[in-house]
């Protein structure tokens, strides 16, 4: 019987390592939403049930596959449009009620790594993915500067996040803290001042471009 199980125990460590294998994939990351994520209790409250609901977030693979595909140097993202608030504090999530989305997928990937990039995203985001309206091929372009705390996402003419560093006179009531937790499952996260988010497609109940908000992360993923 202890044979039996040892065998059993075996074959379930090369099953999980098997598992593990078809979905090692890292890269980078940077998310922006239309509220402050850096910021003190009193302006969040103030935001709550008004703002944030809008946010894009994106992802360039460094390396990896995903279910067993390549996806090297490939970029994807998705963008977000919710009824309320979207985000969590750490202790109790916001009431988002019901979310579209759009994904964005980069037009170099082929028919194959198109199918694991969307299902990589809709794994990844899965608490926030909501609906997902429509998928469009664009070129997408991301590149991070942690040091710098400067990112740069672009995906054609249809999205686009521009990031400085946080800056001392960005703390205006001296009580700024992270907030809300990165809507991404990612390591490594640290906020930054959004110089720009912009989403100017089709597919969602709104279009927006905002300038000069709190409400950026930049990030990296393993999976």
């Amino acid at each position: 019987m202890r044979g039996l199980c040892s065998i059993g125990a075996c074959a379930a460590v090369l099953l999980t390592c098997s598992a593990a294998r078809s979905g090692e994939i890292s890269g980078e990351y940077l998310e922006a939403r239309s509220c402050d994520v850096f910021t003190g209790p009193c302006f969040a409250n103030a935001q709550m049930g008004s703002a944030g609901k809008e946010a894009v977030l994106a992802w360039k693979v460094d390396e990896g596959r995903w279910q067993g595909v390549p996806v090297d140097g490939l970029g994807v993202a998705v963008v977000l449009n919710s009824e309320g608030t979207l985000g969590n504090d750490g202790v109790f999530p916001m009431n988002a009620g019901n979310i579209k989305s759009v994904i964005l997928v980069d037009e170099r990937a082929t028919a194959r790594q198109q199918t694991a990039l969307i299902d990589f995203v809709k794994h990844t985001a899965i608490d926030v993915i909501g609906s997902v309206q429509t998928v469009k091929r664009v070129p997408i372009s991301l590149s991070n500067d942690h040091l710098a705390g400067k990112g740069v996402f672009k995906a054609g003419e249809v999205a686009r996040i521009e990031t400085r560093p946080m800056k001392r006179g960005d703390c205006t009531c001296t009580n700024e803290r992270n907030f809300y937790l990165p809507l991404a499952k990612v390591d490594n996260s640290s906020p930054a001042y959004a110089k720009t988010l912009s989403y100017t497609g089709d597919g969602l109940d709104s279009r927006w471009t905002l300038h000069n908000i709190r409400s950026a992360y930049l990030a990296t993923f393993e999976r």
